[in-house]
């Protein structure tokens, strides 16, 4: 898990998932839901290498992490530090923690960012 390919691999298979580069042409940001309303859960610089690739997650699983991979898990870069991390991409944090960490932030978001309602219309998971 170190390419922008691999990301997407991930992030395409999450319902309702979209690319966009609302900063900038460098700044991939995922988001969930629709045009109108939408939510970022992933974030990354695709001119950076390695990658890094910031999530939200728990702030306990934050800490967690942290702990874990010092060296390759920080506080969120240019977010709530509290609820972000920023992972890079370099081979020490396992792929496959790398995808469930893309997948939490996505259920972190999809049940914080939309109504109930919302979530049902749209078909969003409550758990992958």
């Amino acid at each position: 898990m170190r390419t922008v390919e691999d990301l997407r691999g991930v992030c395409d298979a999450l319902p309702h998932s979209l690319e966009t580069f609302p900063f900038d042409d460098e700044t991939l940001v995922f988001k969930v839901g629709y045009f109108t309303k939408s939510k970022m859960y992933a974030l990354t610089d695709i001119t950076q290498e390695p990658l890094r690739l910031s999530v939200k997650v728990n702030p306990q699983r934050g800490h967690e992490l942290r702990q874990s991979y010092p060296q390759s898990v920080v506080p969120g870069h240019h977010l709530n530090k509290k609820h972000w991390v920023t992972v890079t991409l370099d081979g020490t944090v396992p792929g496959e923690l790398v995808r469930e960490l893309l997948r939490g932030s996505y259920l972190l978001v999809t049940k914080k960012g939309f109504t109930k309602a919302e979530r049902a219309d749209l078909g969003l998971p409550d758990h992958l």
